[in-house]
Order: C-alpha cells, then structure tokens, then sequence
C-alpha cells in the first residue's frame, strides 16, 4: 500500500512526535548504554512501530487501497480553533428551533423534489432534478417523528396543508432575506454565513459558495476582474503541466486519477461523458502537480462533485435533469468556466483538511480517534457494542472523514449539508466531526439490533439514506452544533485521561 521511503516517513515521523527524522537516525548516545544496547532497543522500536502501520493499513484495506506519491505527515494540533463568524444568535436559536419544529410535526413537506434511485446499492443514490425545489413535491412521514404511524387521518392531511403554506412561507422569506443580501454593493459576509447555516436558496447558491470559499470579492465592482484572473490562471497551469501527465515523474499519478474518476459514480449518466470526465481529471491533475505534500488521493476526486453540480446549475434550467444532461451542449465558455471555478473551490476546501491526505493521512487517524472517543461519552450502549463485536472505528469512519460522508448521502443531500459546512469557519475541517457523531447516533437502535461483526459492518457501510431530504440534514446539523457546544469547548471531556 505504502513505499518504503513513506514507512520510513511514518516511522520516524508519527510516531516519535518532537523528533525530526534527522533525530530519529542519529539518536543522541547515552553513556549508560551500550552500542548493544542501542542497536537492540531500535530494532525493536521499529518493529513496533511496523506493527502499528500495518494495523492502520488492515483496518483501512475495506475502504479503497491508497496508491499516492512519496509523502510528508505531520500531527494535527489538538488545540482546535472554535472562532465562528456566524453571530452568536444563529448559533443559540437556529438549532433548537429546527428540533422542535421537526418533533412538533406530525407530518413535513420535502423540500426537494428528486428523482428516486433505480438502484438503492449505488453509491451515489442521484442528485435531483432540482437541486433546491419544493414544487410538485410529495408529502413525507418521518417516521423518527410520528407517534401515529396507521393511515394518515383528516386532521393529518389539514396539518400537512398547514405546514404547506408555512414551509412556502419560510422559502419566501428565506429568498427575501438573500435577496437583501445580495442587493447590496458589498456583501457582508457575516450575515451571508448566518443566512447560509440552515440552507441556500437554489438560485443563490452558486454565488453563495464562492463568496464563502473566497474566491468571490464581496465587493460587486471587484468581481468580473477577480472571476477573468482566476479563471484564466487555472487555464494557465493546464497548459503548462497538463501535457505532463504522460512524463515518468507523473504517469502513476495520472494513472490513478483515470482509473477512479468512472468509479465515482456509475449509475449516473452525466458521470460517464467523457468530457465530464476529462474535466475531473484535470482539475485532480493540475491540483496534484501544485500540491506535492500531498499529491494525488484517493478520495479527493469526490470532493469535486458538489462544486461541479452547483456551479453547472447556474448555466442550465432549473427544470432540467442535471442527472442526466449533456454537458456537451453547452458552448465551450461554459464549460471552461465551471471548470476553473471548480478547480478553485476544491482548492479552498482541500487547504483546509490537507493532512488528511498527506502520508498515512495523520489528521483522518486523528479524527477518527476523536470520533470514537465522542461516541463513547454520549452513546455508551452503541461504543460497548461495537466494541464487543471487535468492530474498529477506522474500517468505517475512515471513510466518512476521508470524502467527507459522501458515499453515505445522496448528492442532493451532501450540497445542502455542505451550505452549512461553507456557513462554519473550519466547517469540512471541525464541525464534520460532530455531523459524524450525530449521523451514527442516529442508526444507534439499528446498529444496536445488529449481533454480530458481519451484520454490523455490512449495515455501517450501508447506511439507509437514499431517501433523505434536506430535512433530514437540518435535524443532523442541528444534533451536531448541540454536540458542539458539549464538547468543543471542553477539549478535557474527550481526553483519554
């Protein structure tokens, strides 16, 4: 899975934290020992030290095999930045209000219409025809909240007529609000996060995600200028790397990148045009060649999706089965530019979580050791029965913080989770942490029902999510900030102490 020369890195690296590998080869010599000695303790040092890399690699073999460069790690700081932009009011009202208003429905409306999945197995259950749109949408029952489950009554069909002209209500208001917003000469940021935390309007949202990413000046008469530099900067590094793909120093890389950008969703036929997927592979590329600390992951080239949806939407009829649309058919222009803007949004995410992917992915092992350490202070039942089944967190969770859950929810559901992520400052990088937490509490009773390793790892790797809404995501988001709070502040509480 690893080069030698990425063992070494791993050996003396992560393992010996204060010590630079120049250290870790010439160890100062004490008088008391013997060159014996010495020899002897490093043999077994290392042998140790083997020993733990290659139980990391076992127990993260059912995820994907990771074939990257030669690589560089270092520890994530346990000291975590908990500096929100978004006003304290969002962060104490917003959350509650989404759970009660979810518990005190009987009945909610869908906030996106979508196109079901014609194979639940798929890793990627679709995206919708539209990817924000309550119209035409069918009135769900979510069953987590209803204490009547017979057949729906006449008092339940007047609610559900209630909660009609309420949800449009919010919409409106919602859309007012953005409106507002962006009417102004300069955005101010502070109140786009705060409108963003709890999901952005459909015809905002392209915009929105690159005013968050800061790629987009906030001033208006700033923009066309910034947008022509950047994109024409990403058109320059295509030219000047991409022909070297083919080179020996890069061929492993490219390699990889052709081999995983099919498998990244199948089922769905905008993933399979080959321009589509000579876009990815040069964004992935260009990416690669400028971040050699890292290089090319597995993993990453999921990360692109969301943007690429998004900012396609933006060139195409908001009735139009994104799905399955040939990109082909828009001019040349357009496809240049969702593909720059692409690029850069990626970016920006990726400088934030990079050591997940530098060598042995040191901050996803620092996460995951998080994770489990959360789950065992707020679910003890479901922390004792995993463990009791010799279930490792990393032979599930390594994936969740690899791509971010996106092999757990369909893609409509990953870009309205990722509104909030852009809303957090250090939202990919912090608070996907507590989404984590919250998304496995809630299959608890589920997993709990589960009495043995096979039935439990096959359900933790299947999660059934291919009917959730933005609803859904609303409940998780506002679980995951109450955890937050919990904890984020009292690093003490997930200690090991």
């Amino acid at each position: 899975m690893f080069s030698n020369t990425q063992q070494t890195l791993w050996k003396t690296e992560h393992f010996i934290p204060g010590r630079s590998i120049f250290d870790a080869q010439n160890p100062p010599l004490s008088s008391n020992l013997s060159t014996k000695s010495i020899i002897t303790n490093s043999i077994m040092s290392k042998k140790k030290d083997q020993e733990k890399f290659t139980e990391y690699s076992i127990n993260t073999d059912d995820a994907w095999e990771i074939d990257d460069g030669t690589m560089t790690s270092k520890l994530l700081d346990n000291n975590v930045n908990d500096n929100l932009d978004i006003s304290k009011q969002t962060n104490a009202e917003v959350p509650p209000k989404i759970i009660q208003q979810q518990k005190l429905n009987t009945a909610t409306l869908d906030s996106s219409t979508v196109r079901k999945p014609t194979n639940l197995s798929s890793s990627y259950p679709g995206i919708s025809r539209r990817i924000d749109d309550n119209l035409n949408s069918k009135t769900l029952i979510p069953t987590r909240y209803t204490n009547n489950t017979n057949i729906i009554s006449s008092s339940t069909t007047n609610s559900t007529r209630v909660n009609l002209v309420t949800i449009t209500d919010i919409d409106h208001q919602k859309e007012n609000k953005f409106k507002q917003i962006f009417d102004q000469s300069t955005i101010d940021l502070n109140k786009l996060r705060k409108a963003s935390w709890n999901g952005i309007p459909h015809q905002y949202r392209a915009q929105t995600w690159k005013l968050l990413c800061g790629y987009l000046p906030p001033k208006v008469e700033r923009r066309e200028d910034t947008l022509t530099r950047k994109r024409d900067e990403y058109w320059s590094y295509v030219n000047q790397y991409y022909h070297t793909r083919t080179d020996s120093e890069h061929q492993d890389t490219f390699r990889q990148i052709h081999i995983d950008i099919p498998r990244m969703s199948p089922l769905m036929a905008i993933f399979q045009q080959v321009v589509v997927q000579e876009l990815f592979e040069r964004i992935l590329f260009i990416w690669a060649i400028r971040h050699p600390a890292s290089g090319y992951v597995q993993g990453i080239n999921d990360l692109i999706l969301p943007f690429f949806v998004v900012f396609l939407s933006e060139f195409i009829d908001n009735d139009v089965d994104i799905e399955n649309f040939d990109i082909s058919s828009l001019s040349d222009t357009n496809r240049r530019i969702i593909e720059a803007d692409s690029y850069w949004a990626t970016s920006y995410l990726l400088e934030g979580i990079q050591d997940n992917y530098t060598f042995a992915q040191p901050g996803i092992q620092y996460k995951v050791r998080t994770l489990e350490e959360l789950i065992k202070r707020i679910d003890e039942p479901l922390y004792r029965h995993l463990k009791s089944q010799n279930i490792e967190f990393l032979q599930f969770a390594f994936r969740w913080m690899n791509n971010l859950l996106m092999r757990e929810l369909p893609v409509r559901c990953t870009i309205r989770l990722w509104d909030t992520y852009l809303a957090e400052q250090d939202g990919f990088s912090h608070f996907h942490l507590y989404i984590c937490a919250a998304f496995l509490i809630r299959f608890s009773k589920d997993l709990l029902r589960e009495k043995d390793f096979h039935g439990l790892l096959l359900l933790l790797q299947n999660l059934p999510t291919q009917s959730w809404t933005s609803d859904d995501i609303s409940i998780l988001t506002a679980e995951a900030y109450q955890l937050k709070v919990m904890f984020a502040n009292a690093p003490r509480h997930l200690s090991n102490s």
